[in-house]
């Protein structure tokens, strides 16, 4: 009995990652339809190099808020414009320095304060931002910011980024690499 009941767990488990699994890979090539030159683009990449938060980069910050951002949206049944939500979020921290590291020009001692400013600066010089990609990037830091974000795309963004940064400094978030491990343990077929 009891190995039955521990097979029909292992089964639900199997089903539910195969679920999160299919989840990830939808909301992924959403991140990529809407966003393939921010992707490709060096000066994105070399945010791989940045710590954010504990250890994780500033690269895989930024994507973990955007999928945090997408099943926010989804979750709550939010209407919103998903290519500059998607974005928004992928530039919200284009500052393009370690903020860790305090240098002669970038002292970096109120970086919650000014990077949002650094960031849209970095982001305007590559890409052309409508009004609430724009919106997304200034105010992501809300309260710090003073200002609210002025639509519903930047509250979404600052919401995630907010959750995100609790994860990465808490070391509790798992990134996709994790699911794919735990998902590798179970019987999931053609899933992996």
């Amino acid at each position: 009995m009891r190995m039955k009941v521990s097979r029909h767990r292992t089964m639900r488990q199997s089903r539910r990652w195969q679920r999160k699994l299919i989840r990830f890979r939808e909301i992924q090539r959403q991140i990529e339809d809407n966003a393939p030159d921010i992707l490709e683009s060096e000066n994105f990449n070399r945010m791989k190099e940045y710590i954010q938060h504990g250890n994780m980069t500033v690269n895989a910050h930024v994507l973990n808020v955007a999928r945090y951002s997408i099943a926010l949206s989804d979750k709550l049944h939010l209407s919103c414009s998903r290519r500059e939500l998607i974005r928004g979020a992928l530039l919200h921290d284009y500052f393009l320095y370690d903020w860790h590291i305090p240098d002669y020009q970038n002292p970096h001692k109120l970086h919650g304060f000014y990077h949002p400013g650094i960031a849209l600066r970095n982001a305007l010089r590559e890409y052309y931002l409508t009004e609430r990609e724009k919106d997304i990037i200034r105010k992501h830091m809300w309260p710090l910011t003073v200002v609210p974000p002025g639509c519903r795309e930047a509250w979404i963004v600052t919401a995630a980024d907010k959750w995100c940064s609790l994860m990465e400094t808490l070391h509790m978030h798992r990134g996709h690499g994790a699911i794919l491990r735990k998902l590798r343990t179970y019987d999931i077929g053609t899933f992996v």
